[in-house]
């Protein structure tokens, strides 16, 4: 891409060429680049926390990794999302992608940012369903009794449980997490 800011929907062979910002997390929704501020420090220690919870309680075949690019929609104007954690086969790491398909997230979780609320409790749901992404977890680290785990059931997002405290699941896999613990040293 020539110019910083482009013109035009881009398709999925430019968004490749978009340059890696550390200043900025980025998004490609419906071929419109999308820029957030890089999560705080305490979002991504809340990020990690909960990726070393999660595959602490994983059974081997299933890992989970955080800021994964994930592309929810291929079919122009293409949309890739970056959730907080994502839980994948751990046959992925052999192939090491750069980023992967919503066909292989069994869980996607997404914690609430200033200037996130709505696209994490309202837009991502929607094409997280739409790909077919079996759970989807909306964690508010502000409001812990705003966080909730969704499982996908007829092509919808059930709740299948909410904080303040923990959020224990059975689906995809049984999980038990002690949201207050999140953002903090252990």
């Amino acid at each position: 891409m020539s110019a910083l800011w482009p013109d035009h929907l881009l398709t999925l062979a430019e968004w490749n060429d978009v340059p890696v910002q550390s200043s900025r997390r980025l998004e490609l929704v419906e071929g419109v680049v999308q820029v957030a501020p890089r999560p705080t420090v305490q979002h991504q220690v809340a990020m990690a926390n909960l990726a070393a919870e999660l595959n602490r309680q994983l059974p081997t075949h299933l890992l989970a990794a955080p800021d994964v690019e994930v592309l929810v929609d291929a079919v122009y104007p293409p949309t890739v999302r970056a959730p907080d954690v994502v839980v994948l086969p751990t046959t992925l790491l052999d192939s090491n992608p750069s980023r992967v398909l919503a066909s292989d997230v069994t869980l996607a979780v997404e914690i609430v940012s200033p200037g996130t609320g709505r696209t994490d409790r309202v837009m991502k749901p929607v094409e997280y369903v739409d790909a077919g992404i079996g759970a989807y977890w909306v964690l508010d680290l502000a409001d812990p009794s705003a966080s909730r785990a969704f499982v996908l059931v007829d092509g919808e997002y059930e709740e299948a449980a909410r904080g303040p405290n923990r959020l224990t699941v059975l689906s995809p896999v049984p999980l038990d997490i002690d949201l207050s613990a999140l953002p903090r040293r252990r």
